[in-house]
């Protein structure tokens, strides 16, 4: 088969298996379990892999992997979707039909259809299995959302390594950019992500005579401001870092100094290096505003995921494929990255590898709001690109 007529044929079967991939996904939607509890999940994309006649295997207590081998020599590559869903509720009257029939617990990051769209590419290569050259591995992966990472866990089992893998590509829902778009980017692609907790310990009593307290609201304050002056004043000005605290608590009436305040937070850079120095940075300011008051505190500083990094080569296959399959004026390079985080980056540790995003927003489709919100929701004609590019990736050697 010339590869003018493979770009046909994987675009015609995107098509054909489009009312596929959106039953699933819908299920999914209607159907979620948030990270390390997806049970029923993994059960169902072993039911329906064992249909398709793909070998599976379940390295984890949830998650799976589905295996082709196209008897054929030549690279070894893995395919990844996340499985999991937020622990969160939603919201939306165009999910109306398929909305999360389980009370906080929901699919506001696009992870079902990272599933079902990655079921449909099974689908594809599995009909086209004479046409592979090599092997696919099909990563069906738990707990992107929540440490130490369903990509450590999985990497760590040892499976890919079993069966060669060379190389590994994966790809989020992005609501901006629209259906039918996709975009790339070599080198850095996402952050790394560290989750910090900080405790501020004072002494509590009555708001009339603050002078015999230690007051941690009023070092909350100086903390949280001085903070921020690490990224401005501390860090090489070219060099990409967030400091957020995203929650504070403290106090319980309205005329009662308490005798604690806790945040907690996140830092996002591009190296574990330059985080960790953001750390010494935090905890030299935590030692000196609240020791110089008379109080103390609490640190803690929890490394998550590394940076995704995508292999210059392999982002360059997936540009080539892209333009390929889906025509070069719907392939976005990117010109700065992502300060979010993801768990893919742990498979890029070890083998090379190219994450992508994948446009699923629309006005029609009520799709344009962010991750994690809770009308988060996705065109569904994204599948129709996000399986004809993943399929391509195999068969585009």
């Amino acid at each position: 088969m010339t590869m003018t007529d493979l770009k046909q044929t994987i675009r015609q079967k995107a098509e054909h298996y489009f009312d596929y991939m959106v039953q699933v996904r819908r299920h999914l939607h209607k159907n979620p379990e948030v990270s390390f509890k997806e049970y029923d999940t993994t059960e169902y994309i072993l039911h329906e892999l064992k249909k398709m006649g793909i070998d599976t295997e379940t390295p984890l207590e949830t998650g799976c992997i589905g295996v082709i081998d196209g008897g054929k020599p030549g690279t070894a590559i893995a395919l990844r979707a996340d499985i999991d869903a937020l622990a969160m509720d939603e919201e939306g009257e165009a999910k109306k039909k398929f909305m999360s029939e389980r009370p906080g617990a929901a699919h506001c990051c696009g992870h079902d259809a990272h599933t079902a769209n990655l079921l449909g590419t099974a689908k594809i290569l599995k009909e086209l299995e004479p046409e592979i050259p090599g092997k696919v591995v099909l990563v069906f992966q738990p707990a992107e959302e929540k440490l130490p990472g369903g990509g450590r866990m999985v990497r760590e089992s040892g499976v890919l390594q079993k069966h060669g893998v060379e190389e590994i590509y994966g790809l989020h829902m992005n609501p901006a950019y629209a259906p039918g778009q996709i975009a790339v980017k070599p080198g850095p692609f996402m952050a790394c992500t560290v989750e910090f907790e900080i405790e501020v310990i004072g002494k509590g009593g009555h708001a009339a005579t603050p002078h015999l307290t230690v007051d941690p609201i009023v070092l909350s304050s100086q903390i949280i401001t001085q903070f921020q002056s690490i990224i401005s004043r501390s860090l090489d000005p070219t060099e990409p870092a967030i400091i957020t605290v995203g929650k504070i608590e403290a106090g319980s009436a309205f005329n009662v100094i308490s005798a604690k305040a806790e945040m907690i937070g996140t830092v996002r850079a591009f190296s574990m290096e330059t985080a960790r120095f953001i750390k010494s940075r935090m905890e030299a300011i935590l030692k000196s505003v609240t020791e110089g008051a008379g109080g103390s505190y609490k640190f803690e500083f929890n490394e998550g995921y590394p940076a995704v990094v995508n292999n210059e080569q392999c982002n360059q296959k997936l540009e080539q494929a892209a333009i390929r399959v889906l025509g070069e004026e719907n392939v976005i390079n990117l010109k700065k990255p992502l300060m979010a985080g993801e768990d893919f980056s742990f498979y890029q540790e070890e083998f090379p590898g190219a994450f992508f995003f994948l446009g699923s927003g629309s006005d029609e489709a009520d799709s344009k709001w962010s991750w994690h919100h809770p009308r988060y929701n996705i065109d569904e004609r994204a599948f129709l690109t996000g399986s004809a590019l993943m399929a391509g990736l195999v068969l585009d050697r």
